[in-house]
């Protein structure tokens, strides 16, 4: 027998995969749970509304699905894209931006696509944060804003969002000592899970907080698109000073229903911009070119089925709210996003109340203290299915008398 053979023979399989200390710190993925709970009822055989979740329900526009069909047969995209992508999609980021906010854009230098908005808004802690620095998170938020911390092994401090301070951030309760350490902060209006828009004179505090204290903000703006009651939200790039300070995160998912497209992009800060394409110069190397063409189409065509759409969602929200009202249950109504935040009835907690509606009404929602400890009391009900399901769902939860 061959030495080689021998070594060889006294290998031990499977071996013992030990994970690195990085992964150990990602928080737990609280929603996986609910996905899991309401497969089983659905397994059962039962017809359950699921309100719990945030995947638009609408198709695609078929004008951009057409582009993207055209353009995946043009054999200039079959190689690999520009590292940063094309000059053509970055162009028409720029357009929509000046026609919608009336911001000025360079499309080379203030300009990162991303693969989603999601991936942006890990990356950003990796690139501004180290071992130790301190970022400031809105709580309840969007838990991934909590992963990019944890990978990069940074501490958070939340800032509360409270329904008594229409759910903004209270700059002046941050410690002084957090102010001081802190290097980043997310901000999301309008906001995921509570529905609030953030008025001009709120994104004007922040630019002067964040200059005044040296931080960078993260503007996630996903849901930019959907306003209700004729205002449409604000960016916070709008806001004089806000590129010197931070940057704004924007998606194709929510605006033109192209979530599983993986299409966003990163606008403002010239340094973070640079630091966010030299990350990704190290991880990808761009998105197909053929969504990149239909993600310029999207961007540059008629948008007429943008304000058809986010018109949808207030007509939804409308349908909800006034089958709310015949049960009982008071809540605000949101101002933008495609949420509804929801309180639970005294004497219980979200999680309970989540898993009591689906056992006993077959109507799944998203538990508030999913998104953080300050979304306890509430939770989330989205508005990704049609009126007269919606109401549905509220007239099943009305027989259980809660309210």
């Amino acid at each position: 027998m061959s030495a080689n053979h021998t070594e060889n023979a006294e290998i031990h399989l499977p071996l013992d995969i030990e994970p690195a200390e990085v992964m150990k710190r990602l928080p737990k993925q609280f929603f996986a749970g609910l996905v899991q709970k309401v497969g089983r009822e659905v397994a059962a055989g039962h017809d359950v509304i699921n309100l719990g979740q945030g995947n638009p329900d609408r198709p695609t526009p078929p004008h951009i699905v057409q582009s993207l069909q055209e353009a995946a047969a043009n054999p200039l995209y079959h190689k690999y894209s520009p590292f940063s992508g094309y000059s053509f999609l970055k162009e028409a980021i720029c357009q929509r931006y000046k026609e919608d906010y009336g911001v000025t854009l360079d499309p080379e230098k203030e300009v990162a696509i991303l693969f989603g908005g999601k991936t942006g808004l890990v990356q950003i802690s990796q690139i501004l944060l180290n071992p130790g620095d301190l970022c400031l998170v809105p709580d309840p938020g969007y838990p991934d804003y909590w992963s990019g911390v944890a990978l990069a092994g940074a501490e958070m401090s939340l800032m509360p969002l409270l329904e008594s301070n229409s759910f903004l951030p209270d700059y002046d309760a941050i410690s002084e000592q957090d102010k001081s350490r802190a290097k980043l902060m997310f901000l999301n209006y309008p906001n995921n899970p509570t529905g609030a828009t953030a008025p001009a004179s709120f994104y004007e505090e922040t630019v002067r907080f964040a200059a005044k204290h040296g931080i960078a903000v993260a503007s996630d703006f996903a849901y930019g698109a959907i306003g209700f009651d004729g205002k449409r939200p604000i960016s916070f790039l709008q806001t004089p000073g806000a590129k010197e300070v931070g940057v704004e995160y924007y998606t194709l998912s929510k605006t033109y229903n192209m979530a599983g497209w993986r299409v966003g992009f990163a606008l403002g800060n010239e340094k973070i911009i640079s630091l966010i394409n030299l990350l990704q110069d190290h991880i990808y190397v761009s998105l197909f070119g053929g969504i990149q063409e239909a993600a310029k189409v999207a961007l540059t065509s008629d948008q007429q089925n943008v304000r058809d759409l986010a018109a949808l969602y207030e007509t939804r929200r409308n349908a909800l709210f006034s089958e709310l009202d015949k049960i009982g249950w008071n809540a605000n109504k949101p101002s933008g996003s495609f949420f509804a935040w929801l309180p639970v009835p005294k004497g219980t907690d979200s999680a309970s109340f989540a898993d009591s509606l689906l056992r006993e009404s077959k109507v799944a929602v998203a538990p508030g203290i999913g998104f953080g400890r300050y979304g306890e009391g509430y939770v989330r009900v989205g508005l990704l299915t049609e009126g007269d399901r919606l109401q549905e769902a509220v007239r099943r939860i009305g027989k259980l008398g809660l309210f």
